[in-house]
């Protein structure tokens, strides 16, 4: 084992990999949470979401680390199921297993990019800007979810929204969670979003807001069924053949290639294993993400891919692949308890969702605002998210200001031909949506 894991090579052990896959897994488990929630919004059956959660997370993560030999886990991507429940199901009406099948084609073109050595172009042709832009925006919309969930902000007639009833004590126990989620961050909390979390969930069934688990089959259970989601995918693969899920799918694709990108590079050059500033079995570690979206739409759930919270794992001595068993592990004993899911309400999620979109709006201070024909893209596609409620329209907005306003500045020849034709293809996709 340790000279598969190459311990002596690396200068860990086990005791280094198993902290370190432990610490990875107490800062992803709140998607264990947050997603079946987020997707319960697009009708999809909480428990089975649940379950599909665990299993994708626990084979992605497992695949990643025995094939790719990397301390990075794999799970249901933030952004992506906002992405599928808020405007793909209830945004454009398509139904949740319509949208599974997205998933499951987006993670079948991944694999096939990926095998053919195409998504490195592909990646190479999008401007880095645009996809600092993505993610910082999908950030803002998490966020704005967040707040919304929480009731912190409401609808207005006058103003279209406004700040809600602070004094109500729904508002006040998210604000409480938020607080304290805030808290244990700026401290360095390892895993400090789940452990805010529990606090808050703690607090609720204290003041009688949240009913509190009876007894330890309140806590511990069986495995929920998978039956309401398992297979879905494949059912209505037919139903895909559209202009508006081409585009959802483009968007499954892109924002998944961006995550996974940004998270392998940066995760293994801070556990130093960047060699020449290259990824060395970047095609295993891609192949591994690929694989844990296909897996993870056939039992029900939206795009699996690699988490920046594994860098936490990272920090606390995780350098192989070994940490990522453990998290695995972890992860397929977190499916029996799937009981929790009843005292992990909205107002114990909402904090957790504004925090991940602070972190992911970090990325705005790496785009060339200072270029009027960078910024203007960049901006719409920052704005526009959070503003339609849509980060399919909010990437279509940027794909087609940029060409415009490079071609008007004179910087016609930087822009790579994919560009131009994903700028067709998303105007196509307004006249459709008119």
């Amino acid at each position: 084992m340790k000279k598969y894991f190459h311990f002596e090579e690396l200068g860990t052990n086990y005791k280094s990999e198993f902290m370190g896959g432990m610490t990875t897994f107490l800062a992803m488990a709140y998607i264990l949470f947050v997603n079946p929630a987020m997707l319960s919004e697009a009708g999809m059956d909480e428990g089975a979401v649940f379950a599909a959660t665990a299993i994708a997370a626990a084979v992605g993560t497992l695949i990643m680390g025995v094939l790719a030999k990397y301390p990075i886990g794999l799970a249901p991507g933030m952004g992506l199921n906002a992405f599928f429940a808020y405007t793909v199901v209830i945004g454009y009406g398509i139904p949740w297993e319509t949208a599974l099948a997205g998933v499951l084609v987006s993670g079948i073109i991944f694999m096939v990019f990926t095998l053919t050595g195409l998504r490195e172009k592909i990646i190479n042709a999008i401007p880095a800007n645009l996809k600092l832009a993505v993610g910082a925006g999908i950030g803002l919309f998490i966020a704005f979810i967040g707040f919304q969930n929480a009731q912190i902000i409401v609808a207005d007639e006058a103003t279209l929204l406004a700040l809600g009833d602070i004094t109500s004590p729904g508002v006040l126990l998210a604000i409480f969670g938020l607080v304290v989620s805030v808290i244990l961050m700026t401290l360095g909390f390892k895993g400090g979003i789940f452990y805010g979390m529990i606090i808050t969930a703690i607090l609720g069934m204290i003041v009688g807001l949240i009913q509190p688990p009876q007894g330890i089959s309140g806590i511990v259970g069986g495995v929920p069924s998978l039956a309401p989601t398992f297979g879905q995918a494949f059912l209505h693969l037919g139903d895909i053949f559209t202009v508006q899920m081409l585009v959802v799918i483009l968007t499954f694709l892109f924002v998944d290639f961006f995550d996974t990108a940004g998270t392998l590079v940066g995760v293994a050059r801070q556990a130093g294993l960047m060699k020449d500033n290259k990824l060395p079995r970047a095609g295993k570690a891609l192949f591994a993400d690929s694989s844990a979206t296909v897996i993870g739409a056939v039992v029900g759930t939206s795009t699996t891919t690699a988490f920046v919270e594994s860098s936490s794992g990272v920090g606390a001595g995780a350098r192989s692949g070994f940490a990522s068993v453990v998290t695995a592990g972890f992860f397929l004993l977190a499916i029996f308890f799937s009981p929790l899911l009843s005292v992990v309400t909205s107002e114990v999620t909402a904090p957790a969702l504004i925090i991940v979109g602070v972190l992911m709006a970090s990325a705005l201070k790496d785009i060339e605002w200072d270029r009027f024909e960078i910024a203007v893209p960049a901006f719409l596609t920052v704005a526009t998210m959070p503003l339609t409620y849509s980060i399919a329209t909010g990437i279509a907005i940027g794909f087609i200001f940029y060409p415009i306003t490079m071609v008007l500045k004179g910087r016609a020849k930087e822009i790579h031909p994919v560009i131009y034709g994903l700028f067709v293809v998303f105007i196509l996709y307004f006249m459709f949506l008119s």
